[in-house]
């Protein structure tokens, strides 16, 4: 007669899912944290029964609360005060994330240099290079002051010390991921000792109402390093990013308990240091004469309205599958409206080589740029060069309608602040009405160079 075994209870659990195992893993499965996977039977801070105790202050009603010392200070940097709601709150933590050379060190450090010289005193904990290192960056980009603190720890117990003695206004830690704490086992950077340092800090943060900025390292994907969880403590999660081979950079707010979410502060990298750049509209723009396949459409970065300039090139080719090279644009999106653009537009493209770019680095991925890509591939085929007073606004629908987007009284009056008189979106109905509303209607007559010697392109068919 067969026995039934008796059920084997899974002796290691996740701390961070609770998911559990039979044998140690390095990762956990269910998460996919880490150095989370620990023995069931060790303490983990889960208590079963808890004793309730007197508490030290007494509930209040929300309306009795005083908001009177929780009025927002300015950093100094209007692009970083819009990103964080319009300046720092007391007893806030925000986490400052970016690629390895992005720029993030040197934003802080001029946020700390104009902290100083507004009478704040402000300590620099920077555990990832040393003082005099520092010391050179602030006197490269002008950031020397009497305020200014530095330290160059990556003990957590040390930089705890050095706030009791400095006393400061504005505490700043570079980075999270290099500061180890004696009360959590690992090395820096581990899962548990960036848990443990984060509340540390932001603990410290709400006891004594002091901002604290920390700065967090990202993987390979892009992600912020470390537990899940450490972006759920903080109060406003910022992100820096930028192209190396531009000088131009961006800070979004992905998480803001003091604001919006959906502001983008704009920054250009120089030789000495970072500057704000309060009105980026010019530099995606070209700035020569109209020539023929470009054409403006008015973007959104936050809240923010961007004119950017896509512009076009097409060449005749006799090779069956012809080139679709973009940079800036989604290339899944440029060959739908490629195809939206021969079949309801009237203009052939299946023998030409196509390429799509916008001007200055910036990136296109809302459907908003649809109908400009489509006005400017029809410009680079019929020859015709766009004034400079008209822009585009729409989404492309299959059937060759233009979808209205969103935000688009906004994009309407940023476009008439900067100039453009004629704004085409989704009242023209469909994408042959918004051809003709721009004047790409004939096809001028050129010669261009084909596989088979020069030919006439004025036989293009009209729309």
């Amino acid at each position: 007669m067969a026995t039934k075994r008796p059920a084997q209870t899974a002796p290691f659990r996740c701390t961070e899912c609770g998911w559990t195992t039979l044998r140690w893993v390095g990762r956990c499965g269910e998460c996919q944290q880490w150095g989370t996977v620990v023995d069931a039977g060790e303490q983990t801070g889960i208590v079963k029964l808890v004793t309730a105790t007197a508490p030290t202050r007494r509930a209040r009603p929300i309306t009795h609360i005083d908001t009177t010392d929780t009025v927002r200070r300015t950093t100094g940097i209007g692009e970083f005060d819009r990103v964080l709601g319009g300046g720092l709150v007391p007893g806030a933590a925000i986490l400052l994330s970016g690629e390895p050379g992005v720029g993030k060190s040197t934003l802080l450090l001029e946020v700390a240099a104009q902290g100083a010289k507004s009478g704040q005193r402000v300590l620099y904990a920077s555990g990832e290079e040393s003082a005099p290192q520092v010391r050179l960056r602030a006197e490269r980009t002008g950031a020397l002051h009497d305020e200014l603190f530095l330290a160059s720890e990556t003990d957590l117990g040390t930089i705890l010390g050095h706030v009791d003695e400095v006393q400061p206004d504005l505490l700043i830690v570079d980075s999270v991921q290099t500061v180890s704490s004696a009360q959590s086992d690992g090395a820096a950077g581990h899962p548990s000792q960036v848990r443990e340092v984060a509340s540390a800090l932001i603990r410290l943060a709400k006891e004594r109402d002091l901002p604290v900025i920390i700065v967090g390292h990202v993987t390979k994907d892009g992600s912020i390093a470390g537990p899940r969880i450490l972006e759920h403590l903080v109060d406003v999660v910022c992100h820096f990013e930028g192209d190396r081979q531009t000088s131009l950079r961006f800070v979004r707010a992905l998480k803001n308990r003091f604001g919006a979410t959906d502001e983008v502060g704009c920054f250009d990298m120089t030789g000495s240091g970072i500057a704000e750049v309060p009105d980026p509209s010019a530099l995606f723009l070209g700035h020569g004469d109209p020539v023929e396949g470009t054409c403006v459409t008015i973007a959104l970065e936050g809240r923010r309205a961007l004119p950017v300039e896509v512009q076009a090139l097409t060449i005749p080719t006799g090779i069956p599958n012809p080139r679709r090279i973009v940079n800036g644009v989604d290339a899944a999106r440029v060959a739908m409206v490629l195809a939206v653009l021969e079949k309801r537009g009237g203009i052939k493209v299946s023998d030409q080589d196509v390429y799509v770019s916008t001007v200055g680095g910036v990136r296109l991925t809302e459907p908003a740029a649809d109908l400009a890509i489509a006005v400017a591939v029809a410009n680079a085929v019929t020859g015709h060069a766009m004034p400079r007073h008209v822009a585009a606004i729409g989404e492309l629908s299959l059937a060759g309608e233009i979808r209205p987007v969103t935000q688009s009284g906004q994009r309407r009056g940023e476009a008439g602040r900067l100039g453009y008189r004629t704004v085409v979106d989704a009242a023209a109905s469909d994408l042959a009405g918004a051809l003709a509303a721009v004047g790409t209607t004939r096809a001028r007559r050129r010669r261009v160079s084909a596989p088979g010697g020069p030919r006439d392109l004025s036989d293009v068919p009209e729309f």
